[in-house]
């Protein structure tokens, strides 16, 4: 079996953000098999090697042969605050978090970030009291009340050992928090 290669600089236009890709494959006056099997998008005009998919790499981390369940940790944060999960797997895993505002906070005023500031995703539309925020790393949706909802910057992940993430409301606001993420270790197919 031979697999060809093809890369693709792609130039958008300088004022404008990239909202949607569609790719169309045309096969045409040929016979046998073809795989598809993996497009990559990245930023530059060099084209870099690939990166196996982490369920090839890990496995849910484990106690006495058995998965360990998701871990959960919730909070309530007024204006801002740093939370720090503690994540006993062996490596990063990815960051489900919910926020759940308790008043009305206009558009662009909730933001989380790792660390110091880095890895900032910031949600642009406004919420009520009661609506249900959801970014989730785990199926790659930003979600509010169960519907899409726009979004700036990335999905969030738990470091390993202790991670910071920064949670900043609209100011003299109030909302809970919950995060979730399963706890991960290296011993899938490819390790």
């Amino acid at each position: 079996m031979q697999f060809s290669r093809f890369a693709e600089t792609i130039q958008p236009k300088s004022n404008k953000h990239v909202v949607g890709v569609t790719v169309t494959l045309k096969i045409s006056d040929c016979t046998g098999t073809i795989y598809f099997t993996d497009l990559q998008f990245q930023e530059g005009d060099q084209l870099t090697g690939y990166t196996v998919h982490t369920s090839k790499m890990l496995k849910k981390m484990q106690e006495n042969g058995q998965p360990v369940p998701p871990r959960h940790y919730n909070g309530v944060v007024r204006t801002a605050e740093t939370v720090v999960l503690f994540n006993l797997g062996k490596t990063s895993a990815g960051l489900d978090c919910y926020i759940y505002p308790i008043q009305y906070m206009a558009a662009g005023s909730i933001e989380l970030s790792q660390g110091v500031g880095a890895h900032k995703v910031k949600f642009l539309d406004p919420v009520n009291a009661g609506d249900e925020l959801a970014l989730k790393a785990s199926t790659r949706q930003c979600l509010k009340n169960g519907s899409p909802t726009r979004k700036d910057g990335f999905y969030q992940y738990s470091a390993a050992w202790d991670s910071k993430h920064m949670v900043k409301l609209e100011e003299r606001k109030s909302a809970r928090v919950l995060f979730e993420f399963q706890e991960m270790q290296e011993g899938g197919d490819r390790l």
